[in-house]
């Protein structure tokens, strides 16, 4: 494994902005400066720009979002980006401000370079509010997307609940219907899969998950904490984090960066690098 090789993508991944009252903006300034003086090639925010959907929260995220740096950004919606309280509204238009001031497109797909990103919308917001649910219709989305592919695309896929569960004891759900869509990620080649809503970092295999999943397939998961909230759990409780996300050609390397209240910074706090699978 060469990690001075040149990365072939370079991705960003922020998640969990909480905007509102929950939201740190020492850790947001700490965001900026760190993404404009980094080589991405694009930026991915996986969910949960808002803390209540609220109009204002979601203006605040979108001025965020523009002091980023110029690449390309794939961004979707996180169960608190649907109103909770404001009942007729989350029954009848529960993406609406979303769509009118983030993005009118609830499951995005990003090209860039050699890879092919697809963002699935996870919110359900009439039957699983909380835990979410992956939908038929998303999956088929996807295997066409992946079928058409190029066979030496860098497939990625992003949702903001998670695949499977953080390995630690506060036993989080997983979002409904990820067994049928891992199986179906499987068949599709697909190499990374990314999420948020846990609050706190993790990188591992879903081999490690799904045991009838063979180990030459299985997928990398990874996790991003929350970004700029006061909301951070488990290990990474009151803590803030992101990930950079390097591919070259034999390896995946996962750096896991938290905020430092003493230098007002986000620095390295650990480094995952796995071996990828034989590229055609």
């Amino acid at each position: 494994m060469d990690e001075s090789e040149k990365p072939e993508l370079t991705l960003l991944q922020i998640s969990d902005l909480h905007f509102g009252p929950p939201y740190r903006e020492e850790a947001g300034e700490a965001v900026l400066r760190l993404a404009n003086k980094s080589a991405i090639d694009a930026i991915i925010v996986s969910g949960d720009l808002t803390q209540r959907a609220k109009r204002e929260q979601f203006e605040a995220a979108r001025d965020f979002l523009s002091r980023l740096p110029s690449v390309p950004q794939l961004v979707i919606p996180g169960n608190h980006d649907v109103p909770l309280y404001r009942f007729f509204e989350r029954m009848l238009t529960p993406h609406g401000l979303y769509q009118k001031i983030i993005s009118s497109e609830l499951n995005p797909v990003l090209k860039v370079g050699k890879a092919i990103i697809a963002g699935i919308d996870s919110t359900s917001p009439h039957t699983a509010i909380s835990n979410g649910r992956i939908f038929r219709r998303q999956l088929e989305t996807v295997a066409e997307l992946f079928r058409n592919a190029p066979a030496d695309a860098i497939r990625i896929v992003v949702a903001h609940h998670p695949f499977v569960p953080a390995p630690d004891c506060l036993r989080d759900k997983r979002v409904q219907r990820a067994v049928r869509a891992m199986k179906i990620f499987g068949e599709l080649n697909i190499e990374l899969v990314l999420g948020g809503h846990l609050h706190r970092a993790y990188a591992g295999e879903s081999s490690d998950f799904y045991p009838a999943m063979p180990r030459d397939r299985s997928i990398r998961i990874v996790h991003c904490g929350t970004t700029t909230s006061r909301r951070g759990r488990g290990r990474e409780a009151g803590r803030n984090s992101l990930n950079l996300i390097e591919f070259r050609k034999q390896t995946l390397t996962v750096s896991h960066f938290l905020f430092r209240d003493e230098s007002q910074s986000f620095t390295v706090e650990s480094r995952h690098i796995f071996q990828r699978r034989q590229q055609p």
